[in-house]
């Protein structure tokens, strides 16, 4: 199965207005994760202490069930190449048009989208894909028609601009398989009919 899971505001931006490389997640994005993190973080200061919500854990722990992934190149520079250490417990793919020679042993850069599924599908065997940010990313593999399951975690933020999860370019039927929340985010899961 090939599950996208991307974190939205209630008015459907993954990054505030003026985001740019080197410019984490935009005006005000940082509070789109709050529910990552058990409350306030920034990318000057990230900050893993606070008390998280079971249901933001659980739903966290359900991302490292993944036997390979594919995240975008905005969101790796983003999240500081995770300092070279990949969190995410299964092979990640980084999806990229500027391939440089910087890039940390655990992770692998790709420059085409299905070039990065395939490898993504040798990886994982009979294991699940996770397809995560940015919004672009996700649309790509929308587009293709590869995408089974979508999570879209809503925080409780309106960020009034930004980069729209969905851009006109996609339409599909959904079936509601997973409805939680948390003060911080809800959690929706659903497999896309087409």
């Amino acid at each position: 199965m090939i599950h996208a899971n991307i974190t939205t505001s209630l008015d459907g931006f993954v990054a505030g207005p003026n985001w740019a490389p080197g410019r984490g997640l935009g005006d005000g994005g940082e509070r789109l994760h709050y529910w990552v993190f058990g409350g306030p973080w920034t990318y000057e200061k990230p900050s893993f202490e606070g008390e998280r919500h079971p249901v933001d854990v659980e739903v966290l722990g359900e991302f490292h069930g993944a036997g390979a992934g594919i995240v975008g190149r905005g969101m790796f520079d983003a999240a500081g190449r995770w300092g070279g250490e990949n969190p995410f417990h299964s092979p990640v793919f980084v999806l990229t048009n500027r391939i440089t020679d910087d890039l940390p042993t655990a992770f692998t850069y790709v420059s085409d989208a299905g070039e990065a599924l395939e490898r993504a599908r040798e990886t994982a065997g009979d294991r699940d894909i996770a397809i995560g940010g940015g919004a672009d990313v996700i649309r790509q593999y929308l587009r293709m028609g590869v995408v089974d399951r979508l999570s879209v975690h809503i925080a409780p933020v309106v960020l009034g601009g930004g980069t729209a999860l969905f851009d006109g370019t996609f339409q599909a039927d959904l079936d509601l398989v997973d409805c939680r929340h948390s003060p911080l985010a809800t959690h929706l899961t659903y497999d896309i009919r087409g």
